[in-house]
């Protein structure tokens, strides 16, 4: 007797778990209910086709009803809501929005694939037109076709995260000039603060003006939005809204059929992605999974394990045996000319967690500096102060950044050290990367902290140095031109070239804090004052421009 399995929703999850259930049992019958009118779409794209990028709209579907049906033998009914599960007596509730025919459904075994839904704060004003998400195709044509017939000179994105950015950067290729709303004190909060600022900076090149740590108060006009009110009383004037304030897990469904919720708001799930129901699995933005750094449960709503989630859950319920371990959230965002990148923990979550750690940053070329077109991108590892295990990573620069962050991705889920990551073997030749890769400087630089060969302050270690007043005697080593170009407040300037001659100059009893470009000459300096009896040295992670970047305007 072939079995039945019914999946609760399309997309990422849902879409991968009916083909994977496929794939290991041919005779099942496998039906999908979508309440959506699309069961298979980009929606990582949508910015992109609103910015144009993406000229096909036929190209953010990635399987239609007719091709599940052909290829897979899977039955796809679009537009169609679960509006219950029965687990009692395996079935389900459906609502045909099309007819609105109600009807019931039986199972052996159901997926749930419900994902998340954009949060939609409850402001004043929030139901006026033109106030749009950037989730579904639909929001996508809506925002698209608003941009195109009325050419709005004005928009207002509420929201700093991925999408919030995306949307900034596709609208203002539109010609549109945008103004970025985030009440938190920085944009993508996943990543630490400093390295956002690169991004901002960024940003406001492009005509961008952000404001930070004021949010929306009320949305302003009678039938259409005309402004967004700021909570600091500013008013901005705009005829066009997207929001990107986050993503809440869809767990009604669950909740209601009594499945066990978790503490993070998501559906609770073993690594077989089984609920607390056995008969019913689970997948998508709508779970818990563990976080492979911290082993505590989490929610990370990103396509890559919504994919592997579906594709465990489909399997298991067909008969299969596949376990998903967990994620730690490694992701990336294009914002124009620059690219950010993080895996694993950022400085508060290992803070949060207990983790005795310490940081280093770089500034390396994406290939030889030699070859033409060379672009620094800045790398920052988190790194267990004992075992020198790798926690997370983040990138920010204009090329090459995918590359790196997944080998930081890769070494992490390996359990690999800074030690492992300045041994590894990886490709070179000019156009691609340099003899020491930036993985490998980030590696032997993390590495020299952990060996003792060098004690190292953060720029906000400085930072907080200068404005206690702490008494220091701050050393830029670069060259007399670099330092008329822009240098650190207070800093009397010394040439590594000449330190060995006129180190005399300094007080070797004075807490010395030395800084170059990008950190090497002060380390090259660090070694030469220390053999000469400076007690009390440090040097600054990642030099000047580490401080330059995170400088707010």
């Amino acid at each position: 007797m072939s079995k039945k399995i019914v999946v609760v929703g399309g997309v990422a999850a849902g879409a991968g778990a009916a083909a994977k259930a496929r794939r290991i049992d041919e005779q099942a019958e496998i039906i999908i209910f979508e309440k959506g009118a699309y069961v298979s779409f980009a929606n990582c794209g949508l910015p992109y086709y609103v910015g144009d990028h993406i000229k096909k709209r036929d190209e953010l579907f990635l399987v239609t009803p007719e091709r599940f049906r052909q290829r897979f033998n899977i039955d796809v009914h679009v537009n169609h809501e679960v509006t219950a599960i029965n687990s009692g007596e395996k079935s389900v509730e459906v609502v045909d929005h099309a007819t609105g025919r109600s009807f019931k459904e039986t199972y052996d075994k159901l997926v749930i694939a419900t994902g998340g839904s954009p949060i939609r704060p409850p402001l004043d004003g929030i139901d006026l037109k033109n106030i749009f998400n950037l989730w579904t195709v639909p929001d996508a044509d809506a925002v698209k076709a608003f941009v195109t017939e009325k050419k709005p000179r004005q928009a207002v994105v509420v929201g700093g995260g991925f999408i919030g950015l995306e949307a900034a950067e596709n609208l203002v290729d539109q010609g549109v000039k945008v103004h970025l709303v985030e009440m938190l004190h920085q944009v993508m909060p996943p990543f630490d603060p400093e390295m956002t600022m690169p991004l901002v900076k960024h940003l406001k090149q492009l005509g961008v003006e952000i404001h930070l740590q004021d949010g929306v108060a009320k949305f302003l006009g009678n039938d259409e939005v005309s402004g967004v009110q700021l909570a600091g009383g500013q008013v901005i004037e705009t005829p066009l809204v997207v929001l990107a304030v986050g993503v809440k897990p869809n767990i009604q469904l669950a909740k209601a059929a009594g499945l066990t919720i978790g503490e993070k708001g998501g559906i609770a799930v073993d690594k077989r992605m089984l609920t607390s129901n056995p008969h019913i699995y689970a997948a998508g933005d709508a779970v818990e999974i563990y976080h492979l750094v911290s082993g505590k449960k989490v929610r990370i709503p990103l396509a890559g394990p919504a994919n592997k989630q579906g594709r465990v859950a489909g399997a298991n319920a067909a008969g299969g045996s596949l376990e998903f371990p967990g994620a730690y959230g490694t992701s990336i965002v294009k914002v124009a000319k620059l690219t950010a990148a993080k895996t694993g923990l950022n400085e508060a979550e290992a803070w949060a967690e207990g983790f005795d750690f310490q940081v280093s940053y770089t500034h390396s070329p994406d290939h030889a500096g030699y070859y033409p077109g060379a672009d620094t991108m800045m790398v920052k590892i988190l790194f267990d102060k004992d075992t020198g295990h790798l926690l997370g990573g983040q990138i920010v620069g204009p090329k090459g950044v995918d590359k790196r962050i997944d080998i930081l991705a890769t070494a992490i889920y390996s359990k690999l050290t800074v030690y492992d990551l300045e041994n590894l073997d990886l490709a070179y030749a000019p156009p691609y990367s340099s003899a020491k890769d930036p993985v490998i400087m980030a590696g032997m630089t993390a590495a020299n902290i952990l060996r003792g060969e060098v004690l190292t302050w953060s720029t906000d270690d400085l930072r907080a140095a200068l404005d206690n007043e702490e008494e220091i005697q701050l050393v830029d080593v670069r060259t007399p031109v670099e330092y008329k170009n822009g240098h650190v407040p207070g800093a009397i300037n010394l040439p590594l070239d000449d330190l060995r001659d006129k180190f005399g100059e300094l007080d070797s009893h004075k807490k010395t804090i030395l800084y170059c470009g990008i950190g090497y000459r002060s380390y090259l300096a660090y070694k030469i004052l220390k053999d000469r009896g400076f007690g009390d040295l440090r040097h600054i992670s990642g030099g000047f421009r580490s401080w330059s970047l995170t400088l707010p305007e």
